[in-house]
């Protein structure tokens, strides 16, 4: 799944860290708390017997975000599907809000790295959320590495496709240019799937496998527009239905429903081809309550979403779940409330089926007790991932080999219902560790893999050696996840329970800390001083700037469908990316950053000392300085150690050493590092005043799914690594 992502700096070399936001309708409510008189009591330095107490994490929250929020709720009160364009505008503006409130500075992504590849670009679906991106059936893959000059003809076909303007057939343009294409697709795995069971699982290395044997109901083509699957069409309505409020009342409410009639004569296939039943509208609610029971993660993205789901997993009747099969062929879906990016969401594995004789057969059960106990039964055996017959498959492949510390293979299923769209004959991933890059390389360039990263040194000194690296060498793209560093609001732990990670600081420099992170100004001069490119140097050389992200979403995550004027007459025309639209709000906050990918966007020293010299008048007497901050760091790794060296001199270097100093806490193990931050239970419990070891991914169409993880009241995930709920 890819909510909310750990930043493995030893494994990746990449890094993560913050951003803002602030009212663009309405400056002044900017989250700043010099007005706040409680933070206003002058430093007794006299005073032995000082304790550090935390604030109200509402009242925290409300003064940094609380502006934030509302232009949110602003956004989403926009619910209808005509109503998008104008609704991305809003969650711009709250997003341009949230970066200049300068809770967290966003600092990476994944990608943006040397790469030789045979594999055509932009030949499986390309878009940023759900799972279709795993769906390998339409790769082009040349015997041949591609040359950058073929890439950039290709993407340029690509780009015109995209806007109408003819085609793109990257087959055919191959074949032209004297390339022969390949029908099998060799690739590394070093964690191999612990089920075959994709309702049963929120590992992307689990569903990175089985998303290409099974298909859901809508898929994404390579041009990154919807496209029928198993639902050969679908309609929605408002629909209005009676629920129960929080007083015990029952009241009316306006929700949606969406029927999708669903392709007759497709089937499921066991893993050696044989014809086992037809996909009907029941396999779809088989495979929705199976998900729900089985509770593995997936439940949390339909709650709240899908009519009585939430009810369901209180122990309620399934009978009141709005996941209906009327007959054969149809399937209606109910929602609570009109949700205008729904059909986005469904490219999620946890809308897929699942064949309900099969899953009856192998010992599956419906009911969250029944499942439970059922599960624990050695009679139980749906979608072993030691048996490849324990499930069976409707999509473009059949899973005919899964050994974790070998081999995982698949092959063309003939019958598939799309057999024509299918490129491969054959998808394979071999075991590697990645302890022997050499053999790696080597193995890439006799063609048994597709192709290779070449930004470790091990692997682009042998691509220099070979000539590989200046005839085939290309800058892979960025993703969607971003890695960002959180800023610790409301600061409650100062050790992890072992003693590990200990903060140097006094009770008066702990007070000192808090107070002064709780000024914006602050937090901004922070972010502002921060040079990314020179810490991500550290890890990436001269591709510092590759990866390198300034804002939370991507900023070509969505774009407008139509012209849209917003409430002071500025206009943004049909195509504007969502973060062109985040920089013009960004700009009239007077942010000074650029929020685009691959610049260092936020590094401003001019206006990092402005906003350091109004925080120090703000916050007077109440302070003494240098302000310390706790920066933990992975001290077991080289990498790590060097980077939070960077860190603590660009940010001093910047701002003065006496106004701020860096402390450089160790962690000597990852589960200490991951503890102080990522895998901290609440924000009470995190152990930092910048972490740096977290990311966010998108799970469906909409920018909501970025910005919610920063609501309050613990609506939002990402609010514990700002040190709150």
């Amino acid at each position: 799944m890819k909510k909310f992502l750990a930043l493995l700096l030893v494994a990746v070399m990449m890094f993560s860290v913050v951003a803002c936001a602030n009212n663009p309708s309405n400056p002044s409510d900017s989250g700043d708390v010099s007005g706040d008189e409680s933070q206003k009591t002058p430093v007794d330095s006299g005073n032995t017997n000082i304790t550090y107490e935390r604030k109200d994490e509402e009242e925290v929250y409300n003064n940094a975000l609380g502006g934030y929020e509302s232009l949110l709720d602003k956004a989403e009160a926009l619910t209808s599907v005509d109503d998008m364009a104008q609704r991305f505008v809003l969650m711009a503006q709250a997003e341009a809000y949230l970066l200049d409130s300068a809770v967290m500075v966003p600092a990476t992504t994944r990608g943006g790295s040397y790469t030789i590849s045979r594999v055509a670009p932009r030949t499986i679906p390309y878009v940023q959320w759900g799972n279709d991106d795993d769906r390998l059936k339409g790769l082009v893959i040349s015997d041949e590495f591609l040359t950058p000059a073929e890439r950039t003809e290709l993407l340029d076909m690509w780009q015109k496709a995209c806007l109408g303007e003819g085609t793109y057939d990257p087959a055919a343009y191959l074949i032209s240019k004297g390339h022969t294409l390949q029908n099998t697709y060799t690739t590394t795995f070093q964690t191999a799937p612990v089920t075959l069971d994709w309702l049963n699982t929120s590992s992307q290395s689990d569903t990175e496998i089985t998303v290409n044997c099974v298909d859901g109901l809508v898929e994404y083509d390579n041009l990154n527009v919807m496209q029928p699957a198993l639902a050969e069409s679908w309609t929605y309505e408002p629909y209005a239905y009676e629920a129960t409020n929080n007083d015990g009342a029952t009241e009316t409410k306006n929700g949606e429903k969406y029927t999708f009639k669903i392709r007759e004569g497709v089937y499921w296939y066991t893993a050696e081809g044989t014809q086992y039943a037809e996909v009907t509208a029941q396999d779809f609610v088989a495979g929705f309550q199976h998900m729900l029971d089985a509770k593995a993660g997936l439940e949390w993205l339909v709650e709240g979403v899908i009519i009585g789901v939430s009810d369901y997993m209180k122990g309620g009747s399934f009978d009141n779940v709005g996941y209906k099969a009327p007959d054969k062929y149809t399937l209606e879906i109910y929602l609570e409330e009109p949700t205008p990016f729904f059909m986005t969401m469904l490219t999620y594995s946890c809308f897929l089926p699942i064949c309900d004789s099969f899953y009856q057969s192998r010992g599956g059960v419906y009911g969250m007790e029944e499942y439970a106990a059922a599960s624990a039964e050695e009679s139980y055996t749906f979608g072993k991932s030691t048996d490849v017959a324990s499930q069976v498959y409707c999509g473009p492949f059949l899973v005919q080999k899964l050994e974790k510390d070998s081999e995982i293979s698949l092959i063309r299923n003939t019958n598939y219902y799309k057999n024509d769209k299918t490129t491969l004959d054959s998808i394979k991933w071999v075991y590697d560790n990645g302890d022997d890059l050499t053999a790696l390389y080597n193995d890439t360039i006799k063609g048994i893999y597709a192709g290779i990263g070449v930004s470790n040194e091990t692997t682009r000194k042998l691509a220099e050696a070979d000539g590989n690296f200046e005839k085939y060498a290309y800058i892979s793209d960025t993703e969607s996840t971003t890695y960002f560093a959180g800023y610790n609001l409301n600061r409650g732990t100062f050790a992890l329970e072992s003693g590990a990670c200990a903060s140097p600081k006094t009770e008066q420099q702990k007070i000192d800390t808090t107070v002064a992170l709780q000024n914006k100004n602050f937090r901004k001069a922070l972010s502002l001083a921060f040079d990314k490119q020179t810490y991500n140097a550290v890890s990436r050389g001269e591709l510092a700037l590759a990866n390198l992200r300034n804002m939370y979403t991507h900023p070509e995550f969505v774009s407008l469908d139509r012209d849209v004027t917003d409430d002071d007459g500025y206009t943004f025309k049909a195509g504007t990316f969502y973060g062109e639209i985040v920089q013009h709000y960004c700009d009239k906050l007077d942010l000074g950053i650029t929020v685009a990918d691959g610049v260092n966007g936020w590094y401003n020293p001019e206006k990092a000392v402005e906003c350091l010299n109004k925080a120090v008048e703000e916050l007077g007497d109440t302070v003494t300085y240098p302000i310390q901050i706790d920066w933990v760091y992975e001290s077991y790794s080289d990498i790590s150690t060097a980077m939070a060296a960077a860190y603590k001199k660009v940010i001093e270097g910047c701002l003065g050493a006496d106004k701020v100093q860096v402390n450089l806490v160790e962690a000597t193990v990852s589960d200490d590092f991951f503890a102080c931050g990522y895998r901290a239970s609440n924000g009470e419990a995190g152990n930092f005043d910048v972490f740096a070891g977290s990311g966010w991914g998108p799970d469906y169409g909409d920018p909501s799914t970025y910005l919610d993880t920063f609501k309050g009241l613990g609506a939002g995930y990402m609010t514990k690594v700002i040190g709150l709920f």
